[in-house]
């Protein structure tokens, strides 16, 4: 800290500067606890987000699909822990924030609500789900907290291959049967405007969004990421052979970008509120889980105080 500087000074000279924030650094409580909120939304996710995955690993069509999945879900499992690790550097316990998310005052994203129903779901979330993860992530390894945009270096380059994986198995069912091609269409049109309702609300519309840009811990503002990814997406699935289910996307020479058609806000709240489809199985399954893991837990940790007495 420079002579004479006191914390909040020397905060934002940190944010002005580009450099980043670290756990021993004064910060506004806003900031820190804006930073737990998002970080711990962020882990929750990767953590609910195996289940959807989970109950395909069983029912892959081949070994070489089961090994990839099992794979995928493992590294989500790890996105999880590395998420949860960055949040304690701020002062908060991992059980207090596996509280938060069990009674529900903590969020998760409202994509791990919807059901997958074939196996072209599975390539349907790798291709569009970690792909529009990746496009709001990627800003993210330059968050003004450390701790955080340190995380996401490599969460970002295990999604990048979540991401081929997805749009590898539609292009081997785009390749195959006219009904595989179907499934791999169908897929599309159930996951298309959930996966685009990741990014959240418009920026009018969202709570956090202004503070956040001022304090860095976000780079771009939801709706610029929402056409970004759109961008991306469209020319992958004219590649695949497959419609996009909006009657109004088109090319807009003039902006240099796609128009497309306005999201279902309703269904959005409806079930960002927990009224998804899958809302109440997903929890469930989660408190469930947790609580048949408790003994554990509990040898994990007399584990560990053993061998602390003994060093002692």
């Amino acid at each position: 800290m420079g002579i004479g500087m006191t914390g909040q000074e020397r905060f934002e000279q940190l944010i002005a500067s580009d450099e980043k924030v670290e756990p021993t650094d004064w910060m506004p409580e806003g900031y820190r606890k804006t930073l737990i909120r998002q970080i711990a939304q962020h882990a929750h996710s990767e953590i609910i987000g195996m289940q959807p995955e989970g109950n395909w690993i069983t029912r892959a069509p081949t070994l070489r699909r089961k090994a990839i999945l099992m794979a995928k879900v493992q590294d989500e499992a790890g996105h999880g822990l590395y998420l949860y690790s960055a949040a304690e550097t701020l002062g908060v316990g991992r059980d207090e924030l596996v509280e938060h998310l069990h009674s529900g005052r903590h969020k998760y994203s409202s994509i791990f609500n919807y059901p997958t129903l074939t196996w072209a779901d599975i390539g349907a979330i790798g291709w569009l789900v970690d792909g529009a993860a990746i496009t709001n992530q990627v800003m993210l390894t330059r968050c003004s907290y450390g701790p955080y945009a340190r995380a996401m270096v490599r969460i970002c380059r295990e999604e990048s291959f979540h991401q081929r994986q997805g749009f590898e198995i539609m292009l081997t069912l785009c390749r195959g049967t006219p009904e595989q091609k179907q499934m791999a269409q169908d897929a599309l049109n159930r996951w298309w405007w959930p996966a685009l309702m990741m990014f959240g609300p418009h920026d009018t519309d969202s709570t956090h969004t202004q503070q956040s840009m001022a304090w860095k811990i976000k780079r771009v503002s939801n709706d610029d990421l929402r056409q970004q990814f759109v961008d991306m997406t469209v020319p992958q699935a004219e590649y695949l052979g497959l419609t996009i289910p909006d009657p109004e996307l088109k090319w807009n020479p003039e902006r240099g970008h796609y128009d497309f058609g306005e999201i279902d806000w309703d269904e959005f709240w409806r079930v960002v509120k927990g009224f998804g489809p899958e809302s109440r199985d997903r929890l469930a399954h989660k408190v469930r889980a947790w609580e048949e893991g408790a003994w554990v837990r509990e040898a994990a940790a007399a584990y560990a105080a053993k061998h602390r007495k003994e060093a002692a």
